[in-house]
């Protein structure tokens, strides 16, 4: 997992350094603003425990589809980058690969923030949201203690844009799923992990 997380960290070192340099030369459709328009994302990883109050193990598999929708708010600059704020909806699906749980199912809305390189073909971007899902429950000491179960969720990652509709998008992320104290104890569970994917623009 380190090694993931570092992988990561170098993918967005390596973004931040073309913000700032020079205005390099538009190379993918230099009249169409990628974030002007709608974006699909599917993304997969793996993410580990690292806290919470279980004292299970857990190793996670997450599969997630994510609509944006065109800019909400931004602003562009004068060498063509652009700070961008969008919607995002997220629906999820996780296989537990270890833990008392075997799946998860859920939904989560969060604005995605995007900084758009002068090229429009790199982007830095951050989400921080959450939303409600089912687990399967099965009701095992330091378990979840009830399918209905709330998450929240950070991402920060990078995104790569290969042609005009196809993106490669690299990030690190967490997630946090309890049930809000309806049982006593509440068995929160923390991961972190990294997840690739990638986007469709249309």
């Amino acid at each position: 997992m380190k090694r993931l997380l570092l992988a990561t960290a170098a993918s967005l070192l390596c973004t931040l350094s073309t913000f700032a340099g020079t205005p390099a030369a538009p190379t993918i459709a230099p009249t169409i603003n990628p974030w002007d328009r709608h974006a699909v994302d599917f993304e997969t990883g793996m993410l580990w425990k690292v806290g919470g109050d279980t004292p299970l193990n857990y190793r996670i598999v997450p599969f997630m589809v994510s609509w944006r929708s065109p800019r909400v708010i931004g602003h562009d600059f004068d060498n063509g980058a652009a700070l961008i704020v969008r919607n995002r909806l997220t629906f999820m699906a996780n296989w537990f690969e270890t833990g008392a749980e075997n799946r998860y199912i859920g939904i989560a809305g969060a604005p995605s923030i995007e900084l758009w390189s002068p090229c429009k073909c790199w982007a830095l971007f951050g989400s921080i949201g959450g939303g409600i899902g089912l687990v399967d429950s099965q009701g095992v000491v330091g378990g979840q203690g009830r399918d209905l179960t709330l998450n929240w969720f950070g991402q920060l990652g990078v995104e790569h844009r290969l042609n005009d509709h196809l993106s490669l998008r690299v990030s690190s992320y967490f997630q946090h799923h309890s049930n809000g104290g309806a049982t006593n104890p509440n068995p929160g569970l923390n991961s972190l992990g990294a997840l690739v994917g990638l986007g469709w623009t249309f």
